[in-house]
C-alpha cells in the first residue's frame, strides 16, 4: 500500500518514549507498505538522525519547529477559538507538501501518529485514516490545572476542552482510532458519551534484544553505591513532578536508612528545577549517550510519576534489562493486571521506602525479581505482536 504517515516528532533516534512508539510503528509500515512521511524537528540534535529515516521511506517532508517561536504561535489559537496545540504544529509548508504527494501518488490510506497531526490529512477526501492517539492527550490538561495557579489553570481547562472536541471530531471521521491501553480507549468514551467512533488498543513494545543486560557492559556509578535511577526526557512536566517528589520526599527517608543510596536522573534537556535538584544524593546526567548501563547497573529504577497514565516505555525498558520497578499504580496496572514480583505498585511515599528497601537491603532478591520482569516482557510485549492490530484496520481500509 501506499501510505502517508503524519507524525508530530521525527520518528527517531527511539530515545523518548512517543519516539519509541512513532519510529517502531514507522519499521513496522516500512517493512510492509511504501511510506511517505511527514514530521517536524524541534531538536536540532536530530538532523543528524536524517538519513536513517530516509532510510526506511518513499518520500520525506521536514518542517523544523523552534519550540519558542511554536509556544508564541500557538497563542492564535485563543482569537481563533481552537486548542493551542493545533496552530504550535501548524506548517504551511508540510500542508503543501501532504497536497502535493497525496495528488502526485493517490495515497492508499493515512497513518497519524499524536491527534493534532490529523489536520493535515482532513482535506484527503476518499482516504481511509488511522489515528493513533497513544494517549488521551485532552486530559493531561485537565489534569495538570489543579497543579498550577490562574492563569494557567484556566489556560490548561481551556486547553483540555478544546482539544477533547477536536479529538472527538477527527476520532469520529477516522476508520479506526487507537489508544495505548484499554483504560484510555475506556477513558475516551467516558468523555465522549454519544458519540459514534472505531477504537482499540494497541499497545506498546520494548526492543528486547536492544534492551538486554550485557556482563562486558561497565558501570556509570560510583563503587560502593546504591544506585536508585529515574530515566526520561527532563523537560516533561509528569517527570519533572515524578523526580522532584522522590527526591524531596521519599530520598531522605531512603538515605537514612541506606546511606549509600544515590538518586540518578537520566535523560535529557532537564529543567532549572531538575538541575536545582542535584548534588551529593542526586545526579542529573543531563543527555547520555546510552541509557542502558544506568538500567543495567541500578540497585532499582522508580517511575514515581503522579501525572502519567498508559503504558510507560521507560518501565518496559527496565524491565527488559532485568532490573526491579517501583512505579505508580496506574502505570504498573497498564502493564499487567498480575502481581510481578519484579514490578511493584506505589503510590504513596511510605509505599514506594518499603518496596525499595526490599531490594535495597537483598541484592540477590532484586536479581531474582528482575529476571523475572525480563522473562514477562520477552513473553507478553513484542513490538510485531502489538502492531499486527494495526495491520488487520490497514487491510480493511
Amino acid at each position: 500500500m501506499k501510505l502517508l504517515y503524519l507524525v508530530h516528532r521525527l520518528p527517531y533516534p527511539p530515545n523518548k518514549g512517543d519516539k519509541v512508539r512513532s519510529y517502531h510503528l514507522l519499521k513496522h509500515l516500512a517493512a510492509r507498505h511504501e511510506v511517505h512521511l511527514g514530521t517536524f524537528i524541534d531538536d536540532p540534535d536530530d538532523e543528524q538522525h536524517l538519513p536513517r529515516v530516509r532510510e526506511l521511506c518513499k518520500s520525506l517532508h521536514v518542517a523544523r519547529l523552534s519550540p519558542r517561536s511554536a509556544k508564541l504561535m500557538s497563542l492564535r489559537g485563543l482569537l481563533s477559538g481552537e486548542a493551542l496545540s493545533l496552530p504550535y504544529y501548524r506548517d504551511a509548508g508540510l500542508q503543501a507538501w501532504v497536497d502535493a504527494t497525496a495528488a502526485r501518488e493517490g495515497f492508499d490510506a493515512v497513518v497519524v501518529f499524536s491527534g493534532v497531526m490529523a489536520q493535515y490529512a482532513r482535506g484527503l477526501a476518499g482516504v481511509k485514516t488511522l489515528v493513533d492517539f497513544v494517549d488521551v492527550d485532552s486530559a493531561k490538561w485537565r489534569d495538570y490545572a489543579p497543579e498550577h495557579a490562574w492563569p494557567m489553570s484556566w489556560l490548561y481547562r481551556r486547553e483540555f476542552a478544546k482539544l477533547l472536541g477536536f479529538e472527538q471530531r477527527v476520532a469520529a471521521d477516522a476508520a479506526c482510532s487507537f489508544f495505548v491501553t484499554d483504560n484510555e480507549v475506556a477513558l475516551f468514551r467516558e468523555l465522549s458519551p454519544g458519540r459514534e467512533m472505531r477504537l482499540a488498543a494497541l499497545g506498546n513494545g520494548v526492543d528486547a534484544d536492544f534492551f538486554t543486560p550485557d556482563p562486558s557492559r561497565a558501570s556509570p556509578f560510583t563503587p560502593g553505591e546504591l544506585p536508585v535511577v529515574f530515566t526520561g526526557a527532563m523537560d516533561y512536566w509528569p517527570n519533572v513532578d515524578a523526580v522532584t517528589w522522590f527526591a524531596q520526599d521519599m530520598l531522605p527517608a531512603l538515605r537514612a536508612r541506606f546511606p549509600a543510596v544515590r538518586f540518578h536522573i537520566v535523560g535529557r534537556s532537564p529543567t532549572p528545577a531538575v538541575r536545582a535538584l542535584a548534588g551529593e544524593a542526586v545526579n542529573v546526567t543531563g543527555t547520555v549517550p546510552d541509557v542502558r548501563p544506568y538500567l543495567q547497573h541500578a540497585a532499582a529504577v522508580v517511575a514515581p510519576l503522579r501525572l502519567a497514565r498508559g503504558i510507560q516505555n521507560k518501565v518496559l525498558e527496565a524491565m527488559a534489562m532485568a532490573r526491579p520497578v517501583v512505579a505508580a499504580g496506574t502505570c504498573v496496572r497498564a502493564i499487567t493486571q498480575q502481581p510481578l514480583a519484579g514490578l511493584q505498585p506505589a503510590d504513596t511515599e511510605s509505599e514506594y521506602l518499603e518496596r525499595l528497601a526490599q531490594w535495597l537491603a537483598d541484592a540477590p532478591a532484586a536479581a531474582q525479581a528482575g529476571q523475572g520482569a525480563r522473562d514477562f516482557v520477552l513473553g507478553a510485549y513484542s513490538w510485531d505482536a502489538h502492531l499486527a492490530g494495526l495491520d488487520r484496520h490497514l487491510e480493511a481500509a
